[in-house]
């Protein structure tokens, strides 16, 4: 419904929340497939599906920003790995 609005921003909270794997993962392929057309701000825990998707990440722990950048220095930084990916990850 909201792609009949043609929207220039999609703003989404969660879109993965309660999704099963297979539902996710065709919900990430939906979204790099509007990605070329629409800009996109998520709100998202699932940190395979926002690397997928993700050109710059912003990364929050209790409502403070630890780190922000494009995905590989997200992935590399030594505390968004302590916070959510586990320190071997």
């Amino acid at each position: 419904m909201t792609l009949a609005t043609a929207p220039q921003v999609l703003l989404l909270d969660e879109p993965l929340a309660g999704m099963g794997v297979a539902e996710a993962e065709r919900m990430v392929e939906l979204l790099l497939r509007l990605k070329p057309r629409h800009a996109m701000m998520l709100v998202e825990h699932d940190i395979d599906a926002i690397f997928a998707l993700a050109d710059h990440l912003t990364v929050m722990v209790n409502g403070t920003v630890i780190a922000s950048g494009e995905p590989a220095a997200i992935r590399a930084d030594r505390g968004v790995q302590a916070a959510y990916l586990g320190e071997s990850h």
